[in-house]
């Protein structure tokens, strides 16, 4: 394996996706829970809610730097290792790239720097307003680039030109159902991605009893709804995907007749592919049956002091006895429900990571042996290299990514442990008071 270039490139650009994709899904997951919560602080004047607002907006702001170092890193490569898709298809593949990253990204980065430099220096709408193009233009990148990822997939509204596709119909590109429903699948997908991290810090600081300012609870509350009613969302928007599969699109025909498809795609027919696409499917499947259970049991863990027996059994037996006694006031923490469901949830946010990246392995390896459905095949679309200087580009690139995600994971895990006051966004306190200056004598 180590001795083909193409299997180390194919297996290079799996791993850097599926890390920078952790980054992505995280963004898009926080961003509305966080606008929605700096909404309602506005709203009322709700102090509690604005220190929610710079914790996540901290969580989400070193999440943001990493996932964009991580994102120069994969285009980096992608250029790199596949010059023959962009020699073939840059006009049509690439344009949606040059724009979000011309426009959107831009934009995003911008606003996100006012916001987080505008704090106390803005009027309170106008701060909200930042986060608001922050959020919008957060979700305009995830469009282009799916627009990219469907045009892979489905190609329409392009034609061949001396063996160079050149866009004629951008609607037909940005209106394509393999980018429509795949950008509705990813984003109803990283609500629930969100949602589990939500849930899993709150659950920290409720094990610990941390939460005077009702931050966690609130979160809990709002991972509940978001689990119960976001499951059944995502799975239809993925099911609809499943209507392009195995369909010819409509360019088919400009590139390769259909006997030479037929004979391509029987020639690349491979056990690793389908070993792939079906552990995939597998990953994908058992984390969305998970998901599917997990949700009511959050909402019903809502009223779990209702429906807990060490809450109200104490009331059945008699007012003098010892077991009232034991079971009203010396009951180990260890013991109460609620306490293993807390620390279940704190590994709950691996579950849609599993389930996004199962899907997308068992979506891409069905593409195979296309870069291109029906026009480039993955092995034209690789650039020429010799095994050494893949080997160097995957080492490289892989331990790259290692490291971004081993520190942003541990900048996550630190921030989400000091909770609101320990926020890149914290509130400054004044050490002491401020001195008064010396008048300055001018002449």
């Amino acid at each position: 394996m180590l001795e083909d270039p193409l299997v180390l490139a194919r297996l290079q650009f799996a791993l850097t996706a599926a890390t920078h994709y952790m980054f992505v899904a995280l963004t898009l997951g926080l961003a509305p829970y966080i606008l929605g919560t700096q909404l309602v602080a506005v709203l009322r004047g709700d102090r509690s809610r604005m220190l929610s607002v710079r914790l996540w907006g901290g969580l989400y702001l070193v999440n943001y730097g990493m996932g964009v170092l991580s994102g120069l890193v994969m285009e980096l490569q992608l250029a790199l290792n596949w010059s023959g898709l962009h020699e073939m298809f840059g006009y049509t593949f690439a344009a949606p790239l040059a724009i979000e990253t011309m426009t959107a990204f831009f934009i995003e980065s911008t606003f996100l720097g006012l916001w987080i430099f505008g704090w106390d220096r803005m009027g309170r709408w106008a701060h909200l307003f930042c986060f608001t193009v922050v959020t919008v233009t957060a979700y305009s990148s995830a469009w282009w680039v799916l627009i990219s990822n469907g045009f892979l997939r489905h190609p329409v509204g392009f034609t061949m030109v001396d063996g160079v596709a050149h866009l004629t119909d951008p609607v037909a590109l940005m209106t394509n159902p393999a980018a429509v429903f795949a950008f509705l699948h990813v984003t109803s997908s990283a609500l629930l991605v969100g949602a589990l991290v939500v849930a899993a810090v709150s659950a920290y600081h409720l094990l610990r009893g941390e939460d005077p300012h009702r931050i966690f609870r609130r979160g809990m509350r709002f991972a509940a709804v978001v689990m119960t009613v976001m499951p059944f969302v995502v799975v239809t928007f993925g099911g609809l995907q499943f209507q392009i599969f195995g369909q010819d699109p409509p360019t088919s025909g400009l590139t390769y007749t259909a006997a030479e498809v037929e004979e391509i795609e029987s020639a690349a027919r491979s056990t690793i592919a389908t070993t792939a696409s079906t552990t995939g499917e597998i990953v994908m499947i058992t984390a969305w049956t998970l998901m599917f259970f997990l949700g009511p049991v959050m909402l019903l863990a809502q009223f779990a002091d209702l429906l807990n027996p060490l809450r109200w059994l104490p009331n059945l037996l008699p007012r003098r006895g010892a077991g009232r006694r034991t079971l009203a006031g010396r009951v180990p923490n260890w013991l109460r429900p609620s306490r293993w469901g807390l620390t279940l949830l704190l590994f709950s946010p691996f579950l849609p990571y599993l389930a996004s990246v199962g899907g997308w392995v068992f979506r891409e390896t069905n593409r195979q042996p296309w870069v291109v459905v029906h026009h480039l095949t993955t092995a034209d679309a690789v650039t020429p290299m010799p095994p050494g200087a893949a080997l160097v580009s995957f080492t490289l690139f892989t331990v790259a990514f290692a490291a971004l995600a081993a520190v942003t994971y541990r900048l996550l895990v630190r921030f989400a442990r000091l909770g609101p006051e320990g926020s890149p966004l914290a509130e400054r306190r004044e050490e002491g008071p401020r001195e008064t200056p010396e008048p300055v004598h001018t002449f």
